[in-house]
């Protein structure tokens, strides 16, 4: 569903829809990234400058969190259970750790980069006292 912005008359597309998809989060046509996870220095249709994104560490976060720890869980499970050589670990653990941890960086990235555009975030600034405006 696209909302428009009181701002500006442009539409507004939903971070998920564009972002795991690895598309420009203004237009949802051009794309987010060059290479796996390098992004863009701007969208070859509508020519967004990307200079605003910066997810960070946030995806790698995410993968830990929800990809890497299920995986050190069941090889400690296969280890302690069966007490297997490492050669099983190699077959097992490996594979599925792989798999859960390197396919998910790209989408959350392009997630993250997406919602940085529809929420406005930006590069946090200093305020002195002297120049807040008091009531």
């Amino acid at each position: 569903m696209e909302t428009t912005n009181d701002d500006s008359q442009e539409a507004v597309l939903p971070p998920f829809q564009t972002g795991i998809r690895g598309r420009c989060p203004r237009c949802g046509k051009g794309h987010l990234f060059q290479g796996f996870l390098t992004l863009r220095p701007s969208c070859e249709v509508c020519g967004l400058d990307y200079s605003f994104a910066d997810p960070a560490d946030g995806p790698a976060f995410f993968v830990i969190c929800f990809g890497c720890v299920p995986s050190v869980a069941l090889a400690v499970w296969i280890e302690i259970a069966f007490q297997a050589p490492y050669w099983v670990h190699l077959f097992t653990t490996l594979p599925f750790m792989l798999l859960t941890c390197i396919p998910p960086l790209r989408p959350l990235k392009g997630w993250l980069v997406a919602r940085q555009y529809f929420y406005r975030a930006r590069e946090g600034e200093l305020v002195r006292r002297d120049t807040i405006e008091r009531p």
